[in-house]
């Protein structure tokens, strides 16, 4: 299936690793133009030589909590003509909802949610103009089903969660598609760091802490980040112009509701 992104601009958030990095890659090797944003470009410089795609991604320094470096970023991207933005963002440190500190709250929905909103908006105006734009948000199964020990991450993906439906609507009259891909448990940096982190805090082995979640997954298995990235792709897509508000979950069977 051709997904017609030759010739497409994209910028993707969080793209030194992770799913960030395998969204810019599956993108590149579609036909679109990239620019990987990290506060580590150096990274993306990395895999994108590995991958034989160094021509076809451009590395961006970021960091998504500084709002100055955010907003230069928008109007740098904005006159490139960026058709397809995937906001990606990395997650806080793991905690209960109670006992949260207004600070916590604060730095989490700095960190997560207004770097998004800001890009978003940078953005639009050239995709309304164009008739074209695909807006493409990573979030979390969390947003479905919070995940105990992550409130930090439950709440505020979940605020991101309702802006990513409401913009959708707004603009969907103008070729442009706002939608969300939630992971559940891929086989990333993150996950490994959140499951050694279980792993201390209980006293077990990794290995056990591993294998006790995959037997929750009806698939038996943690997912690739290349079979994530292919669902961010084709959302991406001129194949996908009639899906919008939409939340695709790519996790396995992990949630048991339809």
């Amino acid at each position: 299936m051709d997904l017609g992104l030759t010739g497409k601009r994209a910028l993707v958030l969080g793209a030194s690793r992770g799913l960030g990095a395998a969204s810019a890659r599956e993108l590149a090797l579609e036909g679109a133009e990239v620019f990987a944003a990290a506060r580590t470009p150096a990274a993306i410089t990395d895999w994108a030589a590995a991958a034989g795609l160094a021509g076809k991604v451009t590395p961006v320094a970021l960091d998504l909590t500084d709002a100055g470096a955010v907003a230069a970023l928008g109007e740098t991207m904005a006159e490139a003509g960026i058709d397809i933005l995937v906001n990606n963002c990395g997650g806080p440190v793991a905690g209960p909802a109670e006992g949260q500190s207004r600070a916590a709250w604060l730095a989490a929905y700095e960190a997560m949610a207004l770097p998004v909103f800001a890009l978003t908006d940078a953005l639009l105006p050239g995709m309304i103009a164009r008739g074209f734009g695909r807006v493409v948000t990573i979030g979390s199964s969390g947003i479905v089903a919070p995940i105990p020990g992550l409130a930090l991450s439950n709440g505020v993906r979940g605020a991101i969660a309702g802006w990513s439906k409401t913009l959708a609507a707004e603009v969907a009259a103008q070729g442009v598609t706002v939608n969300m891909v939630l992971p559940g448990r891929i086989g990333t940096d993150r996950v490994r760091e959140l499951d050694a982190g279980k792993a201390a805090k209980s006293g077990q082995p990794v290995e056990a802490v591993v294998a006790a979640s995959k037997a929750t997954i009806p698939a038996g298995r943690y997912g690739d980040p290349a079979e994530f990235a292919a669902a961010v792709a084709f959302l991406a897509s001129i194949r996908a112009s009639y899906i919008t508000g939409s939340m695709i979950r790519v996790d396995g069977g992990l949630l048991r509701n339809l």
